[in-house]
């Protein structure tokens, strides 16, 4: 026997260890082949929530959308619209919701019975894009034989059924447990209107609670991420780079969310406060905490620049170019006004050195975040469910972009003695974050940094200008120049390019983007290149909506084709249980199949083919002798 042929053998032995005899091999392969013809799971893509956790609260509730049209169609002609919102509202947030309707005296028996059965005939529509052993684990554990009970029903046993079904509800309110029953069906109805979701990246920064979004997401049941700039920056920050630190900080003061660094993370920033107010003064618009964190950024970026030539990164080497005297910028023959003339700690002859109490006023943050369980773990979870992009079911899914050059052709980055281009850039990128996290030395640190606001950065996508923002006066120096890739890729020829380079469909699939915030109010379509582009940062962040005219797009693939959400703004969570003020959404599905997608269509159809060949030569084994049956 050849070798192939003996590591053949040896996988089909460990396959008999599952399946040990024919009957449970071809049961196996009916079993599979039945779910290839199940309907194609609904896929929820999310993108830059930026910490503004009830608002994406609510998306996850709501499932973009997805739990009202659902309602809609078990419900259209016995349900008024009121009545539909008000059974939401229930799905969306039962325990809140149910704590209202008891104290307005409307929880009655009657109003239980109906309602339970309303959730059950909701659950029963969702269940069926799914195998019952599928739902049986997405079930809650204390209700699942009950549940299951409830949601599979045939139509020749309806009538026979009905009686034992209200029996069982009626056991469910004398026993006093109606309220636990709705909680769980309704997470189960959220959890089957969703089958995955994918968070196109920027989970932190500007908002406040990006701690909670984590918190929700590591309870999720099926996710990936595709790490953003703002997600990077915080990584590397947790992997040791100071200069990601220093940005983090910098970032937290400049939105005025301090909170999650001292209360959700433990991380205090008492010993910066004291050196900021003994050091810098407090009488030109800057605070003296901001020019602190500021002139040590700046610091550390000189230094991880000039460890890194090859970036071609010098013209964002400005603090040597500061006259603190003058309060002016001196930069290529022109004179520029600063904000500030404050800079005790700048020395012209060794501009980009930490004095001795910014060092320890550094070192003292970092050891904070490395003692940061919290950190650790939401850091972590990043790194387990994220990567630099993905591509899934033909579609290329990464934050920002590709960098281009302007003929079209992949910019190419040298690194390491190496030149990087499209996908093998993103590849090492991967590759380099998660050696930052485990290996945490100095190249791969200095990596994270670069990827946060590098020039070429994947990740970003544009001159970062954060000098020239915090000190200059003159704000056409603000103006971030966009790679390429963003205007590009309005070319289907350049979309369809980007596909093939990243092993996805260049016919019908989709390059999927956020990062950059759509105009809608200027009538900036979210779907770009003849549908091959789709760019779903419709601004989740309350600073971007009168930017946008909206509170952020959401796409959802289903097995009838892809849709864009267009989200009007958010109130809170109370305007939604008092008066069922659900998010607003604009719904455009741009894409229409054929057939609708079975799971057959999908890359766990493939797998799944896969796995049935296998079977198939086990059961060829097992026929001819060449394996003997355990059973």
């Amino acid at each position: 026997m050849q070798e192939t042929d003996a590591a053949q053998l040896k996988y089909l032995e460990l396959l008999s260890e599952k399946f040990p005899t024919t009957q449970t091999a071809f049961t196996e392969i009916i079993n599979l082949e039945a779910i290839l013809n199940l309907p194609k799971g609904t896929e929820h893509f999310v993108s830059d929530v930026h910490g503004e956790y009830e608002a994406f609260e609510h998306i996850l509730n709501n499932c973009s959308g997805v739990i009202r049209e659902r309602v809609e169609e078990v419900f259209n002609l016995e349900l008024t619209a009121s009545e539909q919102a008000d059974l939401c509202t229930l799905v969306y947030y039962p325990a809140e919701k149910l704590r209202r309707l008891r104290e307005e005296g409307m929880t009655t028996s009657e109003w239980y019975a109906i309602t339970l059965m309303r959730l059950v005939r909701l659950a029963r529509r969702l269940s069926g894009s799914y195998t019952r052993s599928k739902v049986r684990k997405a079930m809650p554990v204390a209700y699942a034989y009950i549940i299951d009970e409830l949601l599979h029903i045939s139509p020749d046993e309806r009538e026979a059924r009905l009686a034992y079904h209200q029996r069982i509800i009626d056991t469910i309110i004398d026993t006093g447990s109606a309220d636990d029953f709705i909680c769980s069906l309704s997470a189960l109805i959220k959890r089957l209107a969703v089958d995955h979701m994918h968070l196109v990246g920027d989970i932190f920064d500007r908002g406040p609670h990006a701690d909670k979004i984590c918190d929700r997401l590591m309870g999720y049941h099926s996710i990936d991420i595709e790490w953003g700039n703002h997600d990077i920056v915080w990584m590397g920050a947790a992997s040791g780079s100071a200069a990601c630190l220093a940005a983090v900080i910098r970032n937290n003061i400049h939105y005025e969310s301090l909170s999650i660094l001292e209360s959700a993370y433990g991380v205090s920033l008492r010993e910066l406060a004291l050196f900021s107010e003994a050091t810098y003064t407090q009488n030109d618009g800057m605070t003296p905490m901001e020019k602190a964190i500021s002139v040590i950024l700046f610091k550390l970026e000189g230094q991880v620049i000039m460890r890194h030539p090859n970036w071609h990164m010098e013209d964002r080497l400005l603090l040597e170019h500061v006259d603190p005297t003058r309060g002016v910028l001196d930069l290529n023959g022109t004179t520029y006004e600063m904000r500030t003339r404050d800079f005790p700690t700048f020395d012209p002859a060794h501009p980009y050195e930490l004095l001795a109490d910014e060092k320890r006023v550094m070192d003292g943050l970092m050891d904070a975040v490395r003692s940061s369980d919290k950190l650790r773990a939401h850091i972590g979870f990043l790194y387990d469910h994220g990567s630099a992009y993905l591509v899934r079911n033909g579609n290329a899914i990464f934050h920002a972009c590709v960098p281009m050059n302007e003929d079209g052709t992949f910019c190419a980055v040298r690194h390491q003695d190496r030149l990087l281009a499209g996908r093998e850039y993103y590849d090492y990128a991967d590759r380099l974050a998660r050696q930052a996290w485990h290996e945490h030395d100095q190249v791969s640190l200095d990596w994270m940094w670069y990827l946060w606001c590098g020039r070429y950065s994947p990740l970003s996508g544009r001159v970062v200008k954060t000098f020239e923002r915090t000190y200059l006066t003159d704000r056409s120096t603000w103006k971030e120049p966009r790679d390429p890739y963003f205007r590009l890729t309005e070319k289907p020829e350049v979309a369809r390019r980007i596909l093939t380079e990243f092993g996805a469909d260049p016919v019908h699939g989709h390059i999927i983007n956020g990062h950059t915030p759509v105009h809608a109010a200027d009538g900036e379509s979210p779907v770009k290149a003849g549908g091959l582009l789709v760019v779903i940062d419709g601004g989740f962040c309350q600073a971007y909506h009168k930017t946008t005219g909206i509170a952020g797009y959401t796409l959802i693939s289903d097995p009838r084709g892809m849709r864009i959400k267009a989200h009007r703004p958010f109130g809170t969570i109370a305007d939604v249980l008092d008066l069922n003020a659900d998010i607003v959404s604009d719904d455009d599905r741009f894409e229409i199949y054929p057939s609708p997608k079975t799971i057959g269509d999908t890359d766990t159809g493939t797998q799944i083919r896969g796995q049935v060949a296998d079977l198939r030569a086990l059961l060829e084994a097992y026929r001819t002798g060449l394996l003997p049956e355990r059973g």
